[in-house]
């Protein structure tokens, strides 16, 4: 295999052109995904209405795209070692585009919640492969701040899909909005066929001819070391039991653990703010200002967090930021029915912590795997923690209905934040460990050759 080292390549020279472009594709590609995952809350209440539908079922309607994203996550992701991140982003970016399109010509519930599924599975595929491909291009010293931007797009997404809504759906009824899910990455496909590069790491990995490299390389304006010409390279597909293997096992279920809490707080937070605020008698105004401010404090918190991550560390920083998120969500229940500014501060810190956390969780995942595990790695540490998105939610309406207050839900939830910065800790731990392994590994090998 040559030896290419292609962060060590990166780090101490200016982005270019090339890199600065998968960067900009991928956060337009986690940007649609976003925008098509947010749709359906916005278009659900007129299909209801039009198809005269009862309130109850649209719950199945809103679950069955979050299904098939865990789905994707789980099971499609992973099958970028074996074609590629270019390949599955391209083809899952237009697959969730055509299904987006035939659920303009859907009629029946039945109909509606297979192809938001089946959406669901490619929007899932989407979002890991762009993360892998932009942590691989980007240097190591900036690696973080890019993937906590990047998916900003996926939250900026979000807010497109409610700014469009209003006037598209007044104008030209709910498939509308469906049509704009649909176009924009159908028209954005050959766009990323053309533009996007191939993992260089698979390329090295899958039988990839020299002169494929070399084509990469000089977009980076980099060289192919003279001794890989007219090679042809071929290594095994690394799969899930990658995660579990090579000292990686440790890291990938404290992963887990966190990307389980952190989501499970992030749907908690995302679906009773409003319905918390509505029981105090709070006003629509006051309660989508402090719904949006925690959305806002999540994007906010990329460019704040991705620096500290690159700079200070990607475990450290983590574990500050869910350290002062617990703090943070534990004042959240008394501001409920503070004045409106200490509600609206609480609400954008926790959003910062929270949200943020998320996004700051997905970067530490790419940092924490090597090139060849960074899209399953990243997928599965998403796939595994959306189950903690499904019971946050679920226990948070189970504990009120016994009778507990705000104040005592989030103090709960600031608990389990200390318990996903103590796991983030032992997670930088792991990593120092295999560093230093690592090291040690290469310390041999060099004193093995001097004394032969």
């Amino acid at each position: 295999m040559p030896d290419i080292d292609l962060p060590a390549l990166l780090d101490g020279r200016r982005m270019n052109r090339f890199q600065w472009n998968v960067v900009i594709l991928c956060a337009l590609v986690l940007f649609l995904d976003g925008f098509d995952t947010q749709a359906i809350s916005y278009a659900a209440p007129l299909i209801a209405q039009e198809w005269h539908l009862a309130r109850a079922s649209l719950g199945p309607i809103f679950s069955a795209a979050l299904a098939g994203l865990m789905v994707g996550y789980l099971a499609i992701a992973p099958l970028s070692d074996r074609f590629g991140p270019k390949r599955l982003i391209v083809a899952s970016t237009a697959l969730f585009g055509a299904l987006t399109l035939l659920t303009v010509c859907a009629h029946t519930v039945t109909q509606l919640i297979a192809l938001r599924f089946l959406t669901g599975l490619w929007l899932g595929a989407a979002a890991p492969g762009a993360v892998a491909l932009t942590g691989e291009y980007s240097p190591q010293r900036l690696r973080a701040t890019f993937v906590l931007l990047i998916y900003c797009g996926f939250s900026l997404g979000f807010v497109a899909a409610g700014a469009l809504a209003a006037p598209l759906l007044h104008a030209y009824g709910w498939r509308s909005l469906f049509w704009a899910g649909a176009l924009l990455p159908l028209l954005l496909c050959p766009i990323l066929w053309r533009t996007l590069p191939e993992s260089l790491d698979f390329l090295l990995r899958r039988a990839a001819p020299a002169e494929r490299i070399a084509l990469v390389l000089r977009r980076l304006e980099l060289t192919l070391p003279s001794s890989t010409h007219g090679e042809t390279i071929v290594a095994p597909v690394v799969g899930v039991l990658g995660l579990l293997r090579g000292g990686y096992a440790a890291g990938t279920l404290l992963l887990w653990i966190i990307f389980a809490i952190n989501l499970g707080a992030f749907y908690l937070l995302q679906s009773w703010l409003p319905a918390l605020l509505m029981g105090l008698h709070r006003s629509l105004d006051v309660v989508a200002t402090a719904t949006a401010l925690s959305t806002v404090g999540g994007i906010v918190a990329a460019f704040v967090v991705g620096p500290a991550m690159d700079r200070f560390g990607a475990s450290a920083s983590l574990a500050v930021l869910y350290a002062v998120g617990a703090a943070v969500v534990g004042l959240l229940g008394p501001s409920l029915s503070a004045t409106l500014w200490v509600l609206l501060a609480a609400s954008f810190g926790a959003g910062f912590c929270i949200s943020g956390g998320q996004k700051s969780a997905i970067a530490m995942a790419t940092v924490f795997y090597p090139a060849s595990l960074r899209s399953t790695g990243v997928g599965w540490a998403l796939g595994v923690g959306r189950t903690g998105g499904i019971a946050g939610p679920l226990l948070a309406g189970f504990v009120l209905s016994a009778g507990w207050t705000p104040n005592w839900l989030f103090g709960v939830v600031a608990l389990a934040m200390l318990l996903t910065a103590t796991a983030t800790v032992a997670l930088g731990r792991v990593r120092r460990g295999m560093s230093v392994s690592s090291a040690v590994a290469s310390s041999s090998e060099i004193f093995s050759s001097v004394g032969e």
